[in-house]
């Protein structure tokens, strides 16, 4: 590469921007479950965990007491097309689920 090639841009300022980038053209989103009367402990889990593939066992858990216990528990905060996805899921499941705009 020649001295006067600038064609070059270092990756950690190309990586920020890209992130910076996306960040602000897909904001993100919160899925949130909401308690019901309806559905099983062990049924909620399984929803979460057929629905949103990013949870471990462990998350699905902690989502399904939170729900249980303060009426609504925060599933995943994450781009709003894929909220709106894991939200149409959840619903298939009988289970009540919105999303709030962070």
């Amino acid at each position: 590469m020649s001295p006067l090639d600038t064609t070059e841009t270092p990756p950690a300022v190309t990586r920020e921007t890209v992130l910076r980038s996306l960040e602000e053209t897909l904001p993100p989103a919160t899925v949130v479950l909401h308690n019901d009367d309806v559905n099983s402990m062990d049924g909620v889990v399984h929803a979460l965990l057929v629905s949103v593939p990013e949870l471990e066992m462990e998350r699905a858990v902690e989502v399904m007491l939170a729900a249980h216990l303060r009426g609504e528990a925060d599933v995943i905060a994450c781009p709003l097309e894929r909220a709106e996805l894991y939200r149409d899921r959840l619903e298939s499941h009988g289970l009540t689920a919105t999303i709030r705009r962070s």
